[in-house]
């Protein structure tokens, strides 16, 4: 019985070495895990630097585009009934052009009765005329007094004179009936048409409006300082809807500041064909000299706007960036104005900065930007970001 137990408890122990075995290897055949990278990637970016340019020395103000001379237009005689309307906002006329007729039944009734007694008066004064020149003849001759004579004369010339008012009379329906056509009193475009047909003309009532010769003017607003920068002649670079450049000319500046805004006016003569139109607000640049000013540009997309400022981002020896704060001034095309705040040759990232945050590492290509290098013309004034009137003034102004 002893030795029975005794071979059990061998097979037992067997049993558990070979599982404890078994278990090991099963262990040591695991594949230990790979660590997971958290690096951030590098994100590849091109560079640039602070570039030379040469603008021209600008003064910027907003202003509304307004008719040069506007001619309100109405009918001359009242009380009649509008026949018949031959132009619309938006025509372009010449002078005496008919724009509305009057229903002239009535006008042509007055001016037939004024010309028969017109033609009476001619008869009456023909046959006074006749009648004292035989007077006279027997005046001469002692067969009628002095008394006769004088009698036929004053008969001569009261017939005259009721001629001459016939006449005046006969003129003015003539000129009535003439005023049964409404016309342009100078070339130019229609701006605004209250007449309608069917109603009866009224004493000063305005039936077109007429932008004469269709000139039109920018109104600059500025400031008295400002105001005594400019000089008629002065040539203008006008910015207006959509990025249309248009070129002026000063022509006229205010004597005196409104009370209430504190602003001037600068008025600028706009060519014909200009495109603009009346009562849209406009942006402009006043050219202040002939010589052009040096700065230092960068493109725009290399520069974030944030509350106000400009910020860059340098790239360093460690390939890592660092945001940098800089002073930004005017902008023209593709290129904003550094005026201080970076060294020159100092590298930035020139695109993508929207995508980067202090601390990052980047890879750096030699592909060069679509922007590097290439200032804008020199003869041309920039425009400038917001200022005190909806302006910047520029370095020559402050």
């Amino acid at each position: 019985m002893m030795m029975r137990n005794k071979g059990l408890w061998i097979k037992v122990g067997l049993l558990v070495l070979v599982g404890v075995l078994l278990w090991q290897g099963a262990a040591a055949k695991k594949v230990t895990p790979q660590p997971v990278p958290t690096s951030k990637a590098a994100l590849t970016v091109t560079t640039t630097t602070l570039q030379p340019a040469h603008w021209m020395q600008n003064l910027t103000a907003n202003g509304s585009v307004v008719a040069w001379q506007e001619a309100v237009i109405g009918a001359e005689v009242t009380g009649v009934r509008i026949k018949e309307l031959r132009a619309n906002v938006g025509d372009k006329v010449i002078k005496d052009q008919v724009l509305a007729t009057l229903a002239n039944d009535t006008m042509q009734a007055s001016e037939a009765e004024a010309m028969a007694a017109l033609h009476e008066s001619e008869a009456v004064l023909a046959e006074a005329s006749a009648n004292a020149e035989r007077t006279r003849k027997l005046a001469a001759a002692g067969f009628v007094s002095a008394q006769q004579r004088d009698q036929a004369l004053t008969n001569e010339q009261s017939a005259f004179a009721r001629l001459e008012v016939q006449r005046a009379r006969h003129q003015a329906s003539a000129l009535r009936l003439a005023q049964q056509h409404i016309t342009a009193p100078d070339e130019g475009v229609i701006s605004a048409r209250n007449a309608t047909v069917g109603t009866l003309t009224q004493s000063g009532a305005e039936l077109f409006r007429l932008i004469r010769q269709g000139r039109l003017e920018w109104h600059a607003e500025l400031t008295a300082d400002e105001l005594g920068l400019i000089r008629k002649g002065m040539k203008v670079e006008l910015i207006a809807a959509q990025g249309k450049v248009v070129q002026g000319v000063v022509s006229a500046l205010s004597p005196s500041l409104n009370p209430q805004t504190r602003y001037g006016q600068a008025r600028v003569s706009l060519p014909a064909d200009s495109g603009l139109i009346a009562g849209m607000f406009a942006r402009g640049s006043f050219q202040l000299g002939d010589q052009a000013k040096s700065v230092s540009v960068l493109p725009q997309s290399a520069v974030m706007l944030r509350d106000g400022a400009g910020y860059v981002f340098v790239v360093e020896a460690n390939s890592q960036v660092k945001e940098r704060k800089i002073a930004i001034g005017r902008r023209y095309g593709e290129q904003i104005e550094v005026q201080s705040g970076l060294e020159a040759g100092v590298p930035v990232v020139a695109s993508g900065v929207a995508f980067l945050v202090a601390g990052d590492r980047v890879r750096v290509t030699d592909a060069p930007h679509p922007n590097r290098n290439t200032p804008p013309h020199p003869n041309l004034p920039p425009p400038a970001g917001e200022g005190a009137n909806g302006s910047l003034r520029e370095d020559s102004v402050r």
